[in-house]
């Protein structure tokens, strides 16, 4: 009936001797000697490890120069586009003027052949009205100086005490100003009414 018990509720007595190679234990890898790791192949494995990480570290360290070298290339051939950008940027309206220009000299080598005086005044309006054409389809547009001064638009040269006007109003304008696309390119130049 021992027995039995014994197997309901728990092993035998030989089924809990287990192999823990202490001074019960009974188990026949007692008498086996256990080889623990040698240094040199500990030192070995950890050597390979060393070099895996060192090869790792320097694919990485080529990758990073690579693509340094890449930005580099990139950032120079930006540069050179920019550069190509700047030096060409007006060449449009450049265009444009040449006919200008050309209009011009005919129109003082047919005034010189005639002697025509009124025939050359015509031909240099027509020219100053293709001109103002050129500058407005680019979005430049003649700064108006009439009325009170302003410092955004106006650059005040000479100051007079006039009896026709109010104080700080544009008496003369001496130099046209233009604005391009809404930015001022050159101030009018103007005479200002200052009351003393």
């Amino acid at each position: 009936m021992k027995d039995k018990i014994k197997e309901m509720f728990g092993k035998k007595e030989e089924d809990k001797k287990e192999c823990g190679c202490g001074p019960e234990c009974e188990c026949s890898c007692k008498d086996e000697k256990v080889e623990e790791p040698k240094q040199e192949d500990i030192l070995a494995q950890k050597d390979e490890e060393i070099g895996k990480l060192k090869a790792e570290v320097e694919d990485w360290k080529q990758s990073y120069l690579r693509k340094q070298a890449e930005f580099q290339n990139f950032t120079k051939r930006k540069e050179k586009e920019m550069e190509e950008l700047r030096k060409f940027a007006s060449e449009k309206i450049i265009t444009k003027l040449l006919d200008g220009l050309d209009n011009l000299e005919r129109a003082i080598a047919a005034s010189s052949a005639t002697k025509d005086f009124d025939g050359l005044v015509k031909g240099v309006d027509m020219i100053l009205g293709q001109l103002k054409g050129i500058m407005e389809s680019e979005g430049v547009e003649a700064i108006k100086s009439e009325g009170k001064y302003d410092p955004m638009y106006h650059h005040a040269v000479m100051v007079e005490d006039n009896p026709e006007f109010e104080d700080d109003h544009i008496v003369l304008e001496l130099q046209k100003g233009y604005t391009m696309k809404g930015k001022v390119i050159r101030p009018s130049m103007v005479k200002v009414c200052k009351k003393g």
